[in-house]
């Protein structure tokens, strides 16, 4: 393969990823994210993150959104990666996960990871339903 094939390639793989990213997050979400934070430095990660999560993993048969999700919020929550795990409760709920459905596998991670991070988890999720819904009823 030469290296325009493999730009080809790439790009076909990104924009795949971006469209799944853009579904699951949001625009005004992906917008403020590549607009905010991607410099020289940093463009070759979210490329790179574009092309193989949201392509690689996404993309992938097997489980709906909904189910990515719940997976993804999880091991964010798990990890106590707080800034991620806003961005995807957001996506988890345009993925149709309930707010129920949040609440009880975070009440998982606490049992599970412990109280710190679960009450952590519960700190970052709360927020981020709440102006969700207000977004929704405005």
């Amino acid at each position: 393969m030469n290296s325009q094939q493999r730009d080809e390639a790439f790009q076909q793989l990104y924009d795949r990823g971006m469209g799944n990213r853009r579904k699951v997050m949001g625009d005004a979400y992906v917008d403020k994210a590549l607009a905010g934070g991607v410099s020289e430095f940093s463009r070759p990660a979210q490329e790179y993150v574009t092309r193989n999560a949201w392509d690689g993993i996404w993309g992938r048969e097997g489980l709906e959104f909904k189910h990515r999700s719940l997976v993804v919020i999880s091991i964010c929550a798990a990890l106590g990666h707080t800034k991620e795990l806003a961005g995807h409760v957001r996506g988890a709920l345009n993925n149709g996960l309930t707010e129920i459905e949040i609440r009880e596998a975070m009440l998982h991670i606490m049992g599970y990871c412990g109280f710190p991070v679960g009450l952590e988890a519960f700190r970052t999720c709360e927020p981020v339903i709440e102006a969700w819904k207000a977004e929704r009823k405005a």
